[in-house]
This record gives structure tokens, sequence and C-alpha cells, in this order.
């Protein structure tokens, strides 16, 4: 392991005095170098942290399926309303528009609670027609104002915290044991740098492994990965049915931003549910001339660090003290640290 100090502490949105703070240990790899001085960098320049973007799966939380959807139509409005851009978006985003069925109608086996993909895929084409892609910026976005670009912007980061919210409330009802929390950490105009060769043999190395505790690289731009397609839309033919998502990119970038796996392990050839998730999506990719063995197809999840959860008995416990204290508060790496004395966006 690497010589390192990195730490985040946790607040009480409510009793601000009331503080929790995790160290985080960096892996040996080469990645996890690169990216501890990315973070070094973020957090002495302070930039500012995303804390609107940053807690998912947690199936209780003030940030519910009608305040996400309110806050989705406000900045769908603004975007609309702009002097700036000529874009309308004619959706409008209510619970029943984007989820089939109710807590209260759910089955073990029935459909309730099941995410209404066709309308969150056109809500991710208008967030992708609106700024751009990787290298690609949209007109709209190159002429948008400060304001207009903020709502394109939540666009995306609203519409992620959507689909894992309805996932966790139905895992929360069909399988609490496989509830996934997590937190996403990104920050405000976060410095990109390149992959390298190096870089990528770790999802060679890695796969589609995600284990509790561990912390992932952010994917830092724009675009479907080719696993969320082929889930998305049940496995296109990409020759004959192109995608209906306009952007499916491969990982180019790493940052300082980092993503938390909080929930329970899942492994390929130790869990049979995802192992033929999994050996159906390679398949998948073979029909449509694509080598699984590709590290630059980024398959995967690239790991970086662990938390250091001795404290904690069980993931639950982990659930419960993070859910408690649901704001970023402040993070050390090494003799620098930044204070979040902010709320949520």
């Amino acid at each position: 392991m690497m010589t390192t100090t990195i730490k985040i502490t946790y607040r009480n949105p409510l009793e601000k005095s009331d503080t929790i703070t995790i160290p985080v240990i960096p892996f040996d790899n080469a990645l996890a170098r690169d990216w501890k001085k990315a973070l070094y960098k973020l957090v002495k320049n302070q930039n500012r942290l995303d804390k609107g973007f940053c807690f998912h799966g947690f199936p209780n939380t003030p940030r519910n399926l009608d305040f996400l959807c309110n806050k989705l139509n406000a900045h769908i409005e603004i975007i609309n309303k702009s002097d700036s851009i000529d874009y309308l978006i004619e959706e409008y985003f209510v619970p029943d528009a984007i989820r089939y069925g109710s807590t209260y109608e759910i089955g073990l086996y029935t459909p309730g609670l099941r995410l209404k993909h066709d309308i969150m895929n056109k809500l991710h084409n208008h967030f992708e027609r609106l700024q751009g892609t990787v290298g690609n910026t949209s007109k709209y976005y190159f002429e948008a104002d400060t304001k207009t670009r903020h709502s394109i912007g939540q666009l995306n980061l609203i519409c992620h915290e959507i689909e894992t919210l309805v996932l966790s409330q139905r895992k929360a009802v069909q399988s609490p044991e496989w509830i996934r929390p997590s937190q996403i950490t990104s920050f405000k105009d976060a410095p990109r740098y390149k992959l390298t060769d190096e870089h990528f043999e770790l999802f060679t190395e890695n796969g589609y492994n995600r284990r509790f505790g561990h912390v992932y690289m952010h994917w830092a731009q724009i675009g479907k990965t080719l696993f969320e397609v082929f889930r998305d839309e049940d496995a296109p033919n990409l020759a004959t049915e192109p995608s209906i998502c306009e952007a499916i990119t491969s990982l180019e970038y790493y940052s300082g931003e980092f993503d938390i796996e909080l929930g329970r392990d899942v492994l390929y050839n130790e869990h049979e549910w995802h192992t033929k998730e999994l050996d159906k999506f390679y398949s998948w990719l073979e029909d449509n001339e694509m080598p699984i063995d590709d590290p630059k197809l980024s398959l995967g999840y690239l790991p970086i660090a662990k938390l250091d959860l001795d404290a904690y008995a069980s993931p639950e416990a982990v659930w419960d003290a993070i859910g408690n204290h649901f704001d970023v508060y402040k993070i050390q790496v090494d003799d620098v640290e930044c204070t979040y004395d902010y709320g949520y966006e």
C-alpha cells in the first residue's frame, strides 16, 4: 500500500456539529498514485465540490423522486426560456412518467418500481445535444450563458441520480441486502488527464468487479458506456440497429474525482446472476466485433483505493453512519485540506 493520508469528514446536515471521519487507503498502482496527485491539487486549489450529485442508492433520502422531478423541471424551464440558445425540451417529469408502479403495488416478481428507460434516454440525449461530447462541445453549450450552462449540466446529474434512486427503492422492497449505495465525488472545473496504457490495464485486471468500501476512478467525461447501452437498450445489433444513445464513449481521461462503492461485493464467477449477465454482455460485444480483451474499450471499473471501515461491524452500519451524515464536509490529502461548508445545490 502507498503511504499517504486521505480522510473524508461527513457532517449531519441537520446537526452540523455531528461529524464522522473515514480514512481512505490508496492502492499501490500507477493510476492510484496519479489520482492521489490530482486529488491533492483539487483540495489545495479549493475546487468546489458538487454536493447535489454526491450520494446515490440510499433509498430513504430527502432528495426523493418528487424532489428530483421538481428540480429537473425547473432546470428544463430555464433552458426552454433561455435568451442565449434556441432549444426546447417538451418532456415534463413526474414520478409516474419515469417509474412503473408504486411501493404499495409491488410484489416480489412484479414489474413495479422499474425505471422507464425510454424517457430517461430522451433526457440523456437532450443533455448530449446541449453539451456535446469530449473534444466536441455543442454550439448550444458554447453560446449558452452561465445560468443556462449550469442547468444543462444538471440534466445529466439529476438523470443519473433518478436512475440510482429508482433502483435502490426497488431493491429495498425486493432484496434489501442488495441495496447499492454509493458516493460520487466530483468537483467543479476538475482538470482531466489522459489515461496511459498502464492505467488501461486495470480494466483487464478488475473487469466489472465491485467491492464494498472500495474506491473507483470517476467517469470524467460525457457519454454512455457499452455496458449501459447493452443494459438499457436490450442488446441492440449496432450494425443494423443504431443505438438510441447518440454518444457511446470509452474512457479517455482520469481526474482527482472518485466514486465509492458501498454496496456488497459483486464479483464475476462468484455471483451467478452477475456472471450470467456479463457472459451475455461479452457475447454481445463479440457479435458486434468488439474484442473483450481490448483494454481501450474500458470494460469495467478502475480500482484506486479503499475506505478504512474497521470501526463498522457491517455494511448496514456504514449505510446508517453515512446516511445520517449526508454531507461531505471536509477532505484532507497529506498536508492540505478543504472544508466544504455549504449545503446542496
